[in-house]
């Protein structure tokens, strides 16, 4: 049985191709699942689990699984969804899994770091984007935009590429495991592909000073995240090489999704 700790919208994706059973944890136990604060549920969980996944971020710079139940874990499987924030910026350069962490959050490098040091199978993500949270879903809603910052780049990754990846390294050793799409491409670049797949003109450009501190920190660092590892020793391909591949497909999917009466 795998039990994953934060079921949120990547988890449950993965929940969905684990091949065995899947119990998950929430803050409100939402959904048949645990209530992560119940420790007496949560550890008796641990003890019928086989494997153990953590997609919770750091809060407060404490990561909060390891905090409170990594003491229970014993010698199971283990998994993080990690970020390739880690790797701080490389001016447009490539990074792998022998680059140095060095990320601006702290929270987040620990965490990866501990992680790494229980023997846990670290899955290092960019920008997630699948069913309901994709560059078509903001130009649709009106809100996407362009921002003018020559030679930005970033590597993105669809959903369901980061569910096989984890599938795939059930059997696989330990380590750091970037997971990312073939094509690192900027923003504007992607944003300009979707509305064109939703007959829209371009998104407008904004300055960036325009953004809020959160939006303008994505384009605080530059890198192209490689998957070379990934693909040797998981023997793991995304179904989804590029942007293009993954907006298409699910254009298709809203297409065929049935409409709300």
């Amino acid at each position: 049985m795998l039990l994953i700790f934060g079921m949120g919208y990547t988890a449950q994706r993965i929940a969905a191709r684990w091949p065995g059973a899947v119990m998950g944890t929430t803050s409100d136990g939402r959904d048949g699942t645990l209530r992560f604060d119940d420790e007496a549920s949560v550890r008796a969980a641990i003890g019928t689990a086989t494997h153990l996944l953590s997609s919770i971020p750091p809060v407060d710079d404490v990561d909060i699984v390891l905090d409170r139940y990594a003491g229970a874990f014993g010698d199971r499987w283990l998994g993080y969804l990690s970020s390739t924030g880690v790797y701080g910026d490389a001016g447009g350069g490539w990074v792998d899994e022998a680059t140095a962490v060095t990320g601006r959050r702290a929270g987040r490098n620990a965490a990866d770091q501990a992680w790494v040091a229980k023997g846990a199978r670290v899955f290092r993500l960019p920008g997630i984007y699948g069913p309901g949270r994709s560059p078509l879903t903001r130009v649709a809603a009106g809100k996407a935009h362009r921002v003018e910052v020559p030679g930005q780049v970033f590597s993105r990754v669809h959903v369901d590429d980061i569910a096989t990846g984890v599938v795939a390294a059930i059997d696989a050793p330990p380590g750091a495991y970037n997971l990312s799409d073939d094509l690192p491409a900027s923003h504007n670049v992607v944003s300009e592909f979707a509305a064109r797949l939703l007959g829209r003109d371009p998104p407008p450009f904004v300055p960036l000073d325009s953004l809020s501190p959160m939006g303008r920190s994505f384009y605080a660092e530059n890198r192209r995240v490689a998957n070379g590892k990934a693909k040797r020793v998981l023997g793991w391909s995304p179904a989804y090489p590029t942007y293009r591949e993954g907006l298409r497909a699910l254009l298709i999917e809203r297409a065929a999704a049935p409409v709300a009466q």
